[in-house]
């Protein structure tokens, strides 16, 4: 067995532990319908357009502080799920149409790895961290995004740890290179 078989194979057998010790909480109907939420609110960043909006409309700010931060987002997914994702070819661990709950969700269409969900949901909670108080809540909330990848399952949890520390790598990098505001 090569190195590289290897390594694919320890990470293979980890996302298969997370995923049995997940397995607890799906069918729970609170915990079900917090992420599959979530999963939903995740879609093209919905929940951190959403965010960045509401933040912009307090006296005193200022509307393209919104439309910067849906730039940002914008490019963050192209970058992710148009090139990252493209030289890596891995399957999902299922498909929304193998959901057998009353929640939808849609089909994705781009490889596995890494997680769009999680790369936009800590790239977002970064940089809003970055300037706001509440930066713990909007790592948290990144969090249940992530996380809800997994419940739904349409990610392993290896795709959602790598998009989540990719999301986080290039919130920092952006925080350097925009100014607040």
């Amino acid at each position: 067995m090569t190195e590289q078989s290897q390594f694919t194979s320890r990470i293979d057998q980890l996302d298969n532990q997370v995923d049995e010790w997940w397995e607890r909480w799906r069918g729970i109907p609170m915990v079900d319908r917090l992420f599959f939420g979530a999963s939903n609110l995740g879609d093209f960043s919905l929940i951190w357009h959403i965010v960045g909006g509401l933040r912009a409309l307090p006296p005193g700010r200022k509307p393209g502080s919104a439309i910067r931060f849906s730039t940002l987002l914008g490019i963050e997914s192209l970058l992710v799920n148009q090139g990252i994702k493209r030289l890596f070819i891995r399957n999902r661990p299922g498909s929304a149409d193998e959901n057998t709950t009353k929640h939808q969700l849609r089909e994705p269409v781009t490889s596995s790895f890494p997680s769009g969900h999680a790369s936009a949901a800590f790239c977002a909670s970064t940089v809003l961290a970055n300037r706001s108080k509440f930066g713990s809540m909007w790592h948290l909330v990144a969090a249940v995004v992530s996380c809800s990848r997994i419940h739904v399952r349409l990610h392993h949890a290896s795709d959602v740890a790598a998009g989540a520390c990719l999301g986080f790598l290039l919130g920092k990098t952006i925080g350097r290179i925009v100014p607040k505001g």
